[in-house]
Protein backbone atom coordinates (compact mmCIF):
# COMPACT_ATOMS: atom_id res chain seq x y z
CA UNK A 1 0.00 0.00 0.00
CA UNK A 2 1.13 3.50 -0.50
CA UNK A 3 0.43 6.35 1.83
CA UNK A 4 -0.57 9.62 0.22
CA UNK A 5 -1.07 13.10 2.13
CA UNK A 6 -1.94 16.68 1.26
CA UNK A 7 -0.78 19.84 3.48
CA UNK A 8 -2.19 23.51 2.84
CA UNK A 9 0.81 24.68 5.96
CA UNK A 10 0.07 28.47 5.49
CA UNK A 11 3.93 29.13 5.78
CA UNK A 12 3.89 27.39 8.76
CA UNK A 13 2.34 30.13 10.01
CA UNK A 14 0.05 28.29 13.15
CA UNK A 15 -3.40 29.51 14.91
CA UNK A 16 -1.08 30.99 17.25
CA UNK A 17 0.31 33.25 14.34
CA UNK A 18 3.53 31.85 15.10
CA UNK A 19 5.80 30.75 11.81
CA UNK A 20 7.81 27.37 12.72
CA UNK A 21 8.66 25.16 10.12
CA UNK A 22 9.91 22.53 12.58
CA UNK A 23 6.30 22.12 14.04
CA UNK A 24 5.20 21.77 10.80
CA UNK A 25 7.57 18.84 9.93
CA UNK A 26 6.49 17.18 13.40
CA UNK A 27 3.28 16.98 11.39
CA UNK A 28 4.23 15.66 8.44
CA UNK A 29 6.14 12.94 10.32
CA UNK A 30 3.24 11.70 12.44
CA UNK A 31 1.40 11.37 9.42
CA UNK A 32 4.16 9.60 7.80
CA UNK A 33 2.90 9.51 4.25
CA UNK A 34 4.83 8.31 1.06
CA UNK A 35 4.06 11.12 -1.02
CA UNK A 36 3.41 14.44 -0.19
CA UNK A 37 1.41 17.65 -1.69
CA UNK A 38 1.77 20.50 -0.15
CA UNK A 39 0.48 24.01 -0.46
CA UNK A 40 1.43 27.45 0.67
CA UNK A 41 5.28 26.08 1.16
CA UNK A 42 7.14 28.89 -0.10
CA UNK A 43 6.88 32.72 1.52
CA UNK A 44 4.96 34.95 -0.76
CA UNK A 45 7.88 37.85 -1.29
CA UNK A 46 10.91 38.37 -1.91
CA UNK A 47 13.36 35.46 -3.37
CA UNK A 48 10.04 33.19 -2.71
CA UNK A 49 12.12 31.03 -0.09
CA UNK A 50 11.12 27.98 1.07
CA UNK A 51 9.58 28.25 4.61
CA UNK A 52 11.33 24.44 5.35
CA UNK A 53 14.60 24.42 4.39
CA UNK A 54 16.64 21.94 2.46
CA UNK A 55 18.57 20.94 5.61
CA UNK A 56 16.01 21.31 7.53
CA UNK A 57 14.19 18.87 5.61
CA UNK A 58 17.40 16.63 5.05
CA UNK A 59 18.31 16.83 8.48
CA UNK A 60 15.11 16.09 10.23
CA UNK A 61 12.80 14.27 7.80
CA UNK A 62 12.87 10.67 5.46
CA UNK A 63 11.80 12.89 2.28
CA UNK A 64 13.13 15.31 -0.30
CA UNK A 65 11.34 17.94 -2.82
CA UNK A 66 10.63 16.60 -5.96
CA UNK A 67 12.58 19.36 -8.16
CA UNK A 68 10.06 22.15 -9.24
CA UNK A 69 11.90 24.91 -8.39
CA UNK A 70 12.67 28.46 -10.55
CA UNK A 71 14.22 30.31 -7.97
CA UNK A 72 17.24 28.84 -6.07
CA UNK A 73 15.76 29.43 -2.72
CA UNK A 74 12.37 28.11 -3.31
CA UNK A 75 10.81 24.62 -2.77
CA UNK A 76 7.72 24.60 -5.03
CA UNK A 77 6.16 26.61 -7.66
CA UNK A 78 3.63 28.98 -7.03
CA UNK A 79 3.55 27.37 -3.31
CA UNK A 80 3.05 23.89 -4.47
CA UNK A 81 5.43 21.08 -3.46
CA UNK A 82 5.87 17.18 -3.85
CA UNK A 83 7.70 15.37 -0.95
CA UNK A 84 8.56 11.82 -1.85
CA UNK A 85 10.34 9.35 0.09
CA UNK A 86 14.12 9.13 -0.39
CA UNK A 87 14.21 5.61 -1.57
CA UNK A 88 11.83 6.89 -4.22
CA UNK A 89 12.57 7.03 -7.49
CA UNK A 90 10.97 10.16 -9.69
CA UNK A 91 10.58 11.47 -12.90
CA UNK A 92 9.08 13.87 -15.52
CA UNK A 93 8.90 16.82 -12.91
CA UNK A 94 7.12 19.36 -14.26
CA UNK A 95 5.15 22.62 -13.79
CA UNK A 96 1.35 22.81 -14.86
CA UNK A 97 0.46 26.53 -16.19
CA UNK A 98 -3.63 27.05 -15.15
CA UNK A 99 -5.48 30.26 -15.78
CA UNK A 100 -5.79 32.39 -12.90
CA UNK A 101 -6.42 35.62 -12.17
CA UNK A 102 -3.59 35.64 -9.05
CA UNK A 103 -0.53 33.42 -9.97
CA UNK A 104 -1.67 30.36 -9.72
CA UNK A 105 0.05 27.36 -10.84
CA UNK A 106 0.46 23.13 -10.16
CA UNK A 107 2.54 20.47 -10.19
CA UNK A 108 3.19 17.26 -11.14
CA UNK A 109 5.52 14.15 -11.16
CA UNK A 110 5.62 10.66 -11.93
CA UNK A 111 6.96 8.75 -8.81
CA UNK A 112 7.22 5.17 -8.16
CA UNK A 113 7.69 3.69 -5.04
CA UNK A 114 6.47 -0.04 -3.23
CA UNK A 115 6.78 -1.32 -6.58
CA UNK A 116 4.10 0.82 -8.09
CA UNK A 117 4.35 4.31 -10.79
CA UNK A 118 1.84 6.70 -10.00
CA UNK A 119 1.36 9.92 -12.08
CA UNK A 120 0.89 12.52 -8.82
CA UNK A 121 -0.13 16.26 -8.95
CA UNK A 122 -0.09 18.85 -6.35
CA UNK A 123 -2.84 22.18 -6.67
CA UNK A 124 -4.15 24.70 -4.91
CA UNK A 125 -6.80 26.21 -6.89
CA UNK A 126 -8.63 29.68 -7.12
CA UNK A 127 -11.01 31.33 -4.56
CA UNK A 128 -13.15 31.66 -8.07
CA UNK A 129 -15.44 29.01 -8.77
CA UNK A 130 -15.22 29.87 -12.71
CA UNK A 131 -11.40 30.50 -12.54
CA UNK A 132 -11.29 26.97 -10.52
CA UNK A 133 -13.34 25.13 -13.48
CA UNK A 134 -10.89 26.27 -15.78
CA UNK A 135 -8.05 25.32 -13.74
CA UNK A 136 -9.35 21.52 -13.34
CA UNK A 137 -9.84 21.51 -16.67
CA UNK A 138 -6.22 22.36 -17.59
CA UNK A 139 -4.82 19.79 -14.81
CA UNK A 140 -7.27 17.20 -16.28
CA UNK A 141 -6.27 17.75 -19.86
CA UNK A 142 -2.59 17.70 -18.60
CA UNK A 143 -2.77 14.41 -17.03
CA UNK A 144 -4.65 12.78 -19.66
CA UNK A 145 -2.19 13.60 -22.23
CA UNK A 146 0.71 12.34 -20.51
CA UNK A 147 2.03 9.18 -22.30
CA UNK A 148 2.49 6.47 -20.80
CA UNK A 149 -0.91 6.46 -18.88
CA UNK A 150 -0.20 5.95 -15.57
CA UNK A 151 -2.47 5.23 -12.10
CA UNK A 152 -2.84 9.17 -11.09
CA UNK A 153 -3.48 11.02 -7.67
CA UNK A 154 -4.35 14.31 -7.85
CA UNK A 155 -4.17 16.55 -4.17
CA UNK A 156 -4.17 19.96 -2.93
CA UNK A 157 -6.71 22.99 -1.71
CA UNK A 158 -9.31 23.09 -3.94
CA UNK A 159 -10.86 25.93 -2.52
CA UNK A 160 -14.16 24.78 -3.69
CA UNK A 161 -17.12 24.36 -0.61
CA UNK A 162 -19.88 23.19 -2.24
CA UNK A 163 -20.33 19.31 -2.09
CA UNK A 164 -20.43 17.72 -5.56
CA UNK A 165 -20.93 20.84 -8.27
CA UNK A 166 -17.87 23.09 -9.46
CA UNK A 167 -14.65 21.73 -9.89
CA UNK A 168 -15.36 18.71 -7.91
CA UNK A 169 -17.74 17.34 -10.84
CA UNK A 170 -15.47 18.41 -13.34
CA UNK A 171 -12.51 15.87 -11.41
CA UNK A 172 -15.29 13.74 -10.21
CA UNK A 173 -15.51 12.20 -14.17
CA UNK A 174 -12.12 10.80 -14.12
CA UNK A 175 -12.18 10.21 -10.42
CA UNK A 176 -12.97 9.10 -7.22
CA UNK A 177 -12.93 11.60 -4.08
CA UNK A 178 -10.92 9.95 -0.92
CA UNK A 179 -13.63 10.42 1.75
CA UNK A 180 -11.08 12.25 3.99
CA UNK A 181 -13.96 14.53 5.75
CA UNK A 182 -13.53 18.40 7.08
CA UNK A 183 -10.12 19.81 7.29
CA UNK A 184 -10.78 23.42 7.44
CA UNK A 185 -10.95 25.47 9.95
CA UNK A 186 -8.18 23.60 11.94
CA UNK A 187 -9.79 24.47 15.15
CA UNK A 188 -13.69 23.48 13.98
CA UNK A 189 -13.21 21.38 10.61
CA UNK A 190 -16.47 22.26 8.54
CA UNK A 191 -15.25 22.82 4.78
CA UNK A 192 -13.76 19.71 2.82
CA UNK A 193 -11.35 22.51 1.01
CA UNK A 194 -8.71 19.99 0.75
CA UNK A 195 -9.53 16.57 -1.34
CA UNK A 196 -7.15 13.65 -2.60
CA UNK A 197 -8.89 12.10 -5.86
CA UNK A 198 -7.52 8.91 -7.79
CA UNK A 199 -7.75 7.10 -11.32
CA UNK A 200 -9.60 4.15 -11.85
CA UNK A 201 -6.57 2.14 -11.91
CA UNK A 202 -6.62 2.64 -7.68
CA UNK A 203 -8.69 1.57 -5.03
CA UNK A 204 -8.92 3.65 -2.24
CA UNK A 205 -8.19 1.32 1.14
CA UNK A 206 -8.70 4.81 3.51
CA UNK A 207 -8.75 7.78 4.18
CA UNK A 208 -9.16 10.75 7.32
CA UNK A 209 -8.05 13.93 8.27
CA UNK A 210 -5.10 13.83 10.79
CA UNK A 211 -6.19 15.84 13.95
CA UNK A 212 -3.17 15.61 16.79
CA UNK A 213 -2.61 18.18 18.75
CA UNK A 214 0.38 19.43 16.48
CA UNK A 215 -1.52 19.59 13.42
CA UNK A 216 -4.56 21.80 15.15
CA UNK A 217 -1.74 24.70 16.08
CA UNK A 218 0.58 24.36 12.53
CA UNK A 219 -1.91 25.71 10.41
CA UNK A 220 -5.40 26.97 9.79
CA UNK A 221 -5.81 23.50 7.26
CA UNK A 222 -5.19 20.16 8.66
CA UNK A 223 -3.87 17.44 6.49
CA UNK A 224 -5.54 14.83 4.81
CA UNK A 225 -4.20 11.23 3.69
CA UNK A 226 -4.89 8.27 2.16
CA UNK A 227 -4.20 4.78 1.25
CA UNK A 228 -4.03 2.82 -1.93
CA UNK A 229 -3.33 0.18 -3.58
CA UNK A 230 -4.07 -1.11 -7.09
CA UNK A 231 -7.20 -1.99 -8.28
Amino acid sequence: MIKVASYNMRKAIGTDRRRMPERTLEVLREIDADIIALQECDRRLGERAGVITAHLLDEHSPWVAVPLAIRAQSMGWHGNALLVRKDATVSGPRRIDIPALEPRGAVRADVTTHGVTLRVVGMHLDLSGLWRRKQAHAILSEVEDCTPKLPSVLMGDLNEWTPRSGCLRDFGRTHCFAETGPSFHARHPVGRLDRIMVSGELKIIDAGVHHSAAARKASDHLPIWATLAPA
